[in-house]
């Protein structure tokens, strides 16, 4: 049996807009990929928040997390993740304790220390520039009493909240939350999705400076990883066109709905090597690729649990992708 066996699958979903789509068909095709997901076996299904961006309809990442929630019945959801910095700490323990209410034992809070947003929209969600740069641990520690036991001589508590325990995990593409997630024995997920460049070296961190907690006897990784399957490498690689498509827009200062795949696109060579560099740890082929991919990918980072990242622009391409994923485990 290979390591991939008994490597956790789990699900980000980065609830994308389809040119000639709505928010409204996102929602409905979330809520049928956490189904079949669900009925794949993957543990959890998180969402993330983005404020400002064309093609993602997860803004109201807490909504969305509820939503999926009550039209799934095993899957773990939560957040990959809400942005800490964004929002007052009784808020988020406020939003996650009622989730966990509604859904015991289901709910996860991912937390991440960027903006989700440009400036002109961080200064329309009233964000201070460098809020959560210097106090995103005090931020953490004043989030984690409202979803703890309350204290007898706490003023303020969060109803619901105090005492949900919902889970907390850092989200990060550098050392900052793996040493932090490390140092408060914390799981920690490492966003290879769009920044593989510092994955190495993050894991490293955390796993050399881990802590044992209340939490955790022992580190725990997840790694976000951007997986086009389909039925053929030759079908996979022009699906991932669209994938493509979105991070050289994004470099180009375009940001756009998720496009239909092409057979060639027009970019520099500068703009390949940027768009190489976001999708670095892609793995893209059909059903045999991808399964001696992933194996190989697990066997190099020792992950505790794979989040799958698949980028399409068709619902079934997608779904199936996610199929063939489920089967290159088993």
């Amino acid at each position: 049996m290979s390591q991939l066996a008994s490597t956790v699958l789990s699900v980000l979903d980065l609830a994308p807009i389809r040119q000639g789509g709505s928010a409204a068909e996102t929602f409905r095709d979330s809520v049928s990929l956490a189904q079949h997901t669900e009925s794949l076996g993957y543990q959890r299904y998180w969402l993330a928040e983005h404020h400002n961006i064309a093609g993602i309809a997860s803004a109201a990442t807490a909504v969305l997390i509820g939503h999926v929630a009550g039209q799934t019945s095993t899957i773990r959801v939560g957040s990959g993740g809400i942005m800490l910095p964004n929002h007052p700490p009784l808020v988020i323990a406020e939003q996650f304790g009622t989730l966990e209410t509604l859904y015991p034992g289901r709910i996860d809070l991912g937390l991440g220390r960027a903006p989700g947003s440009d400036g002109a929209t961080m200064r329309a969600m009233r964000r201070h520039a460098h809020a959560g740069v210097d106090d995103f641990p005090e931020r953490l520690e004043e989030l984690r009493r409202y979803l703890d036991d309350a204290d007898p001589h706490q003023t303020v508590k969060a109803v619901p909240g105090q005492g949900t325990h919902v889970p907390i995990w850092l989200l990060g593409s550098s050392g900052y939350s793996a040493q932090l997630a490390a140092k408060l024995g914390l799981p920690f997920a490492f966003a290879a999705q769009f920044a593989p460049g510092y994955l190495f070296e993050a894991l490293r961190l955390y796993r050399d400076n881990f802590r044992p907690s209340k939490h955790l006897e022992a580190p725990y990784a997840m790694v976000g990883l951007p997986v086009m399957a389909a039925e053929s490498d030759e079908m996979a690689h022009y699906l991932a066109t669209t994938a493509q498509q979105k991070f050289l827009n994004l470099i180009r200062g375009k940001p756009t709905q998720s496009l239909p795949p092409v057979d060639t696109l027009d970019w520099s060579p500068m703009e390949r090597a940027q768009v190489e560099q976001f999708l670095g740890a892609a793995i893209i082929g059909g059903p045999e690729t991808v399964k001696a991919q992933l194996e190989e990918f697990q066997a190099r980072t020792g992950a505790n649990e794979l989040m799958i990242n698949s980028d399409f622009y068709s619902h079934a391409d997608r779904l199936r992708s996610y199929e063939i994923v489920a089967q290159a485990a088993h």
